[in-house]
Formats: structure tokens, C-alpha cells, sequence
């Protein structure tokens, strides 16, 4: 093939490609149903990522936690943030300077508390996470505030055995060995 056709034909593998990425996606992130949601999160989660509620601060599970490994989302298992680029931002929440898996969030604007804000929502769950700010530290210059009720924390030792083993190599030293990166 060559010319028009030739393009046609690697456009429309390139874009079967995407479409076959979008549905695996899909169908291993997907959204449970009000009820199911109800029986599996607590009422604290249920109500941070349904109902944009925000827990307390310095009183949740994830503010200081140090281990090493990925948070995903609480109600679909969409990896969301790593250990890597958390930081103690002082605010009681745990803060990120990135997300992991960019394409895994959703941003908008919200004006519940008399000012503009940027909510953080996942994907396929369409949960409520919290809020970015660009007053974080390099290299962003942004401070992804989530709520702990909104994550579920995998330890890196666990990755593989939950189906997370992919993102193994983002916590391995160039020589091999593992690292033990904690809250700057």
C-alpha cells in the first residue's frame, strides 16, 4: 500500500491499538455498583469518594506513612500515586508531587468552599481523591492533597502478588537492588 491508503491503514491500526488499550483499562477498572460500593468501603470512604467529603486532618491512615509502594483507588484498584513522590507537605493529609499513572486522573474546578479549587478524581471510578495546588516542591511545583479514605496503600513487597508488578521496576536502585525511599 502506499499513499493515502498506506496512512489509513496505520492510522486505523494505531487507533485499534488505543481502542484495544481503553477497553482492557475498562473492564479491569471498573466502577462497582452504589450498593456494592456501600457493602465494601467504610462510611468515611463512601462518603469521601461519592460524596466529595474530606477526612479529618493528621487523623487518617496515610498522612505519615513511610512504607514503600503505590496507593491505587480504594473503590476500583486504579494505581493512582507512588511512595516515590510523596512528601510531607504539613497539611495532615498524604501529598504527592505526581501522580503515577497520569491518564488514571481527572481534573475540575469546584467552588464549594468560596474559592476556585482543582478536585482530583479517578478515572474509571470517578472517586473523589482531593484537590491539587500548585504550591508543592520541585519537580511539579504541585501538591496533590488526597484523602487517605480515597486510597488503598500496596506495599511494594506485595505489588506482584496484587497484580501491580508492572511498577516493581520504579522501586529498584540501578545495580539491582531495592530502594527504600521514604517521606522526604
Amino acid at each position: 500500500m502506499t499513499g493515502r491508503k498506506a496512512g489509513n491503514a496505520a492510522w486505523n491500526t494505531g487507533q485499534m491499538t488505543l481502542i484495544k488499550i481503553s477497553l482492557v483499562a475498562m473492564t479491569k477498572y471498573t466502577k462497582p455498583s452504589d450498593a456494592e460500593l456501600r457493602q465494601k468501603l467504610t462510611p468515611m470512604q463512601y462518603k469521601v469518594t461519592q460524596h466529595e467529603g474530606t477526612e479529618p486532618p493528621f487523623n487518617n491512615e496515610y498522612w505519615n506513612n513511610k512504607h514503600t509502594g503505590i496507593y491505587v483507588d480504594v473503590a476500583t484498584g486504579e494505581p493512582l500515586f507512588s511512595s516515590l513522590d510523596k512528601y510531607d507537605s504539613g497539611t495532615g493529609w498524604p501529598s504527592f508531587t505526581q501522580p503515577l499513572e497520569a491518564e488514571n486522573i481527572v481534573t475540575h474546578t469546584d467552588h464549594k468552599l468560596f474559592m476556585a479549587r482543582t478536585e482530583v478524581r479517578s478515572k474509571y471510578g470517578d472517586s473523589h481523591l482531593g484537590h491539587v495546588f500548585d504550591d508543592g516542591p520541585a519537580p511539579t511545583g504541585l501538591r496533590y492533597c488526597m484523602n487517605s479514605a480515597s486510597l488503598r496503600f500496596i506495599p511494594v513487597e506485595r505489588l506482584e502478588e496484587e497484580g501491580y508488578g508492572e511498577y516493581l521496576s520504579l522501586f529498584r536502585k540501578q545495580d539491582g537492588s531495592d530502594t527504600k525511599k521514604t517521606d522526604k
